[in-house]
């Protein structure tokens, strides 16, 4: 089997199978809503966090099996992560998007490294990971205004 044919199927089963889709029912979570105009894809996150520590995360949204497989691979990755830790996961993402070498921890990720060579597809498979940056961020301001 191909590599290239072994990312596309750890992609459509993340896409077919999603971890972590759905929502919390209690209002401790963080949540955050981006959309991509572009293709319309649409990401709500939520993200419960205690003691700065990612306790857990769910995402509900529409959009391309790119965005959606991305979603699902970032809320497993940074469940049991401190912030700082998920912060540099996205990071690493980011690297990843911009075609540089990196390994995960989560090797599911490392399926998405070919989006990077269909620019118009990079702004899907990032769309969760700004949600988690933005939601960080939502979460670091809230506990500072408390």
């Amino acid at each position: 089997m191909q590599l290239d044919d072994l990312y596309r199927r750890v992609i459509m089963d993340h896409y077919k199978t999603p971890r972590n889709k759905g929502q919390f029912d209690s209002d401790d979570a963080v949540s955050i809503e981006l959309n991509n105009p572009t293709c319309g894809d649409k990401i709500t996150l939520q993200l419960q966090i205690v003691d700065d520590i990612v306790q857990n995360a769910k995402y509900t949204g529409d959009g391309c099996s790119i965005s959606l497989s991305s979603a699902s691979m970032m809320t497993d990755a940074v469940k049991g992560k401190s912030l700082e830790e998920a912060l540099q996961i996205a990071e690493d993402f980011s690297a990843l998007m911009k075609g540089q070498p990196v390994e995960f921890e989560y090797e599911d990720i490392e399926a998405l490294s070919g989006v990077n060579k269909f620019p118009a597809r990079i702004k899907c498979a990032t769309l969760a990971w700004n949600a988690l940056r933005k939601g960080i961020e939502k979460s670091k301001h809230e506990h500072e205004q408390a």
